[in-house]
């Protein structure tokens, strides 16, 4: 048996359970989606967004990555793919609301932080190491506030990586034209794996308590 036959079996549990409980709302979908939500979450196995925030199908446009990062708004030439995303859910989709999560243990803050990928070559590293780059200049003051280890540091890392995300949403026209004119508004929260609980940002004093 392999691991995709458990994946099997798990649809059939879904075409049996789930699919028939919820085939109204499945019908629904059908013709179309229309969530109101955006959220963008790490790839992380452990922080799935749906499971966390218990919602529906179609409920919410979730985009992951790791590290939950976005780029800043560039119009070089390129694959763009969580621009792509951004432009998506906000222009065609009319999303009202942005979500960003980081969350905790987080592998890709954690090379960020300790720079371990730093030099290495493709396949071996360097994709992420160039990826999560982004991180660079909040590195930089996570740094020299906490040293590069320890669970101190890598929290101001994951909490520091939410704040960035943000400010990165920012350098997008069409997400400061609508959060400007009250159409679009952006939020960010911080899940512990540890002890399971959501913090979310306040923007203003910069802090994240628990929701």
């Amino acid at each position: 048996m392999t691991l995709f036959t458990n994946l099997v079996d798990g649809y059939q549990r879904f075409r049996r359970q789930a699919w028939k409980i919820q085939h109204e709302r499945w019908s629904e979908l059908a013709e179309g989606q229309s969530p109101k939500v955006m959220i963008i979450s790490c790839s992380d196995s452990r922080v799935d967004p749906t499971q966390i925030f218990d919602c529906n199908p179609g409920e919410i446009f979730v985009l992951r990555n790791v590290a939950a990062l976005v780029p800043p708004f560039e119009t070089t030439p390129g694959r763009h793919g969580v621009s792509a995303a951004l432009e998506f859910a906000v222009q065609f989709l009319k999303v009202e609301e942005i979500v960003v999560m980081g969350h905790g243990l987080c592998g890709g803050c954690r090379a960020a932080l300790t720079k371990q990928m730093e030099g290495a070559d493709f396949g071996e590293g360097r994709f992420i190491a160039d990826w999560i780059s982004l991180l660079d200049d909040a590195q930089a003051e996570v740094a020299a506030a906490h040293g590069t280890s320890g669970s101190a540091a890598e929290r101001a890392m994951e909490l520091a990586a939410v704040k960035v995300s943000l400010a990165n949403l920012r350098s997008f026209p069409c997400i400061s034209e609508k959060e400007a004119g009250g159409e679009l508004t952006l939020h960010g929260a911080f899940f512990a794996i540890s002890d399971g609980k959501l913090h979310v940002l306040d923007e203003i004093s910069g802090e994240f308590s628990a929701a």
